[in-house]
């Protein structure tokens, strides 16, 4: 696809902004966060409009909130298929949803990653464990750190978990999206 084009600079923008605070909606919610919190507050209040009315057609399965990752998949679809539309390509139902799927997992990956990576910088500078980007950080990438803690203790005051992590998410994203190669 073209990057000079800006209709698919816009639409790309837009449309990953919007799926990935989807996601995270989804992931705050597996991992129990805080949902009094602002930012969760923030999410929730961005991602009502369309999740509510999908609650009503998608029931949860347990405690997986169906509905919000069915609508993180269809906004993926949609926006691939906005997307090949603009840049003239020819759009395979098969090949859109081995896309999705790979952006899907891409993307969630990413989202730890990123957590990971700026509750590590923060780190650095000491702040207020309960400050809302701390406790969301913290309840977010808790269910990773957690078993690597068990069998990596600080050693001399420094916690490696998070390294540890950022280079375990790191090797098993490049080894789960290789395996959409095989399709």
């Amino acid at each position: 696809m073209s990057n000079e084009n800006p209709f698919i600079f816009l639409i790309d923008t837009i449309f990953s902004i919007y799926i990935a605070i989807m996601l995270l909606r989804f992931l705050l919610q597996q991992v129990g966060a805080d949902f009094y919190n602002p930012i969760s507050q923030f999410v929730v209040k961005m991602t009502q409009p369309l999740v509510r009315p999908a609650r009503t057609l998608i029931p949860s399965i347990g405690k997986v909130d169906t509905a919000t990752l069915v609508l993180v998949v269809a906004l993926i679809l949609v926006k691939l298929v906005l997307l090949l539309a603009i840049a003239g390509y020819a759009i395979s139902i098969g090949s859109l949803l081995i896309q999705s799927l790979y952006d899907l997992v891409s993307l969630t990956f990413d989202i730890f990653i990123f957590a990971l990576f700026i509750q590590a910088i923060l780190s650095w500078v000491s702040p207020d464990p309960a400050h809302p980007v701390n406790r969301i950080l913290y309840s977010l990438t808790l269910p990773v750190l957690r078993p690597i803690r068990r069998y990596i203790p600080p050693i001399s005051g420094i916690d490696l978990s998070t390294l540890v992590a950022l280079i375990g998410l790191m090797f098993l994203k490049r080894l789960v999206l290789s395996l959409f190669g095989l399709f």
